[in-house]
């Protein structure tokens, strides 16, 4: 008896990763705590303490593309993103910033705790160049490993989000899992 291979089995087996999978939540804070003490300074912290995003919130974001496709999208209040640009820049901030040096210094933030999430991922990864502005939407919410922490007092939100939609049908690996039964009793 001969079949033709559609794929579906197959493709079936093949579901991708959702980040929870890749990553967890400490993982990104010990990341993020880092690229702090390098780029903001050894005297600035990260409270692991949830607090409300203003209604002007900005975003700062890099995509990686590999294995698992997604952003790394910081995200906190446009007045909190100036705060940290100044001390991004030190003594050499201007009296008055422009939107440019905050989406500059922002999305380096952005670009270097990506960097860092891109490189504890397995499998080669690309990183995009940083953009500044609205958060990329969540696509898969299944797909998202979310740390909300204060900067000085400060909401701050850095999200490890997915890209992709769900597969259809597609449920997250669960290794060991037992497979349920067909509803018409065969066996497997």
């Amino acid at each position: 008896m001969s079949t033709v291979d559609t794929g579906e089995r197959r493709r079936a087996a093949d579901g991708r990763p959702v980040i929870t999978e890749l990553i967890d939540e400490a993982t990104v804070q010990s990341i993020a705590e880092d690229a702090w003490t390098a780029l903001v300074g050894e005297d600035e912290f990260l409270v692991p303490v949830p607090g409300e995003l203003p209604a002007d919130a900005l975003s700062s974001w890099v995509d990686v593309v590999g294995p698992w496709t997604g952003s790394v999208v910081l995200t906190t209040a446009r007045e909190t993103a100036a705060d940290l640009t100044r001390a991004l820049l030190g003594d050499h901030a201007p009296d008055e910033l422009e939107d440019e040096d905050v989406a500059d210094a922002f999305g380096e933030i952005a670009n270097v705790v990506g960097g860092n999430v891109k490189a504890a991922l397995p499998g080669p990864s690309g990183l995009s160049l940083p953009d500044v502005g609205d958060a990329p939407a969540v696509r898969n919410p299944a797909d998202v490993c979310r740390l909300d922490v204060l900067w000085r007092g400060q909401p701050l939100t850095i999200s490890v989000q997915g890209a992709l939609p769900p597969l259809p049908g597609a449920q997250p690996h669960n290794e060991g899992a037992i497979p349920a039964l067909p509803e018409n009793g065969a066996s497997l």
